[in-house]
């Protein structure tokens, strides 16, 4: 907007200083020639203008409207083999007692069933409970977690 109204000033000055510099001899097809100048120049920055003003138009309707954001629930990568085997799960944590008092463990029968390598499991964490039904293995949580196991927070 600002270039157009200097662009008109300026071709009316620049033909203003031609009136003046010129001898008053000037006639009447001196100012029609320099009318038809100063209309020229402004229909070609009248044409300009528009031309600009398409492109914009133009551009403005290829932009394309925002998708809405959908929030789904993205599946979480399967843990490497190296990081999965050290992580116990936790359901099958339970407080145990024996003739020391109650202590946290896992129970080999339900390792056996939720964690694929239960064999690999350091024996000397392994304990023997007297339950109701008997006697069961356990493994000490203390003595797994100083062994490097941790348990899975799912």
């Amino acid at each position: 907007m600002h270039r157009q109204f200097i662009a008109v000033i300026t071709a009316t000055s620049i033909a203003i200083t031609a009136f003046a510099a010129q001898p008053a001899r000037a006639g009447d097809e001196d100012v029609a020639r320099a009318l038809a100048a100063i209309a020229g120049i402004a229909i070609l920055g009248a044409a300009i203008k528009s031309s600009r003003d398409k492109d914009k138009d133009r551009a403005a309707q290829h932009s394309y409207p925002a998708k809405p954001k959908v929030h789904r629930h993205v599946q979480p990568r399967p843990l490497p083999k190296r990081v999965n085997r050290k992580l116990l799960p936790q359901h099958c944590l339970h407080n145990f007692r024996d003739r020391h008092g109650s202590f946290p463990a896992f129970g080999r029968n339900c390792l056996s069933k939720n964690y694929a390598f239960t064999n690999s499991l350091p024996q000397r964490c392994a304990r023997s409970v007297r339950a109701n039904r008997g006697h069961h293995t356990v493994y000490g949580a203390r003595c797994l977690s100083r062994n490097g196991f941790q348990l899975a927070r799912r």
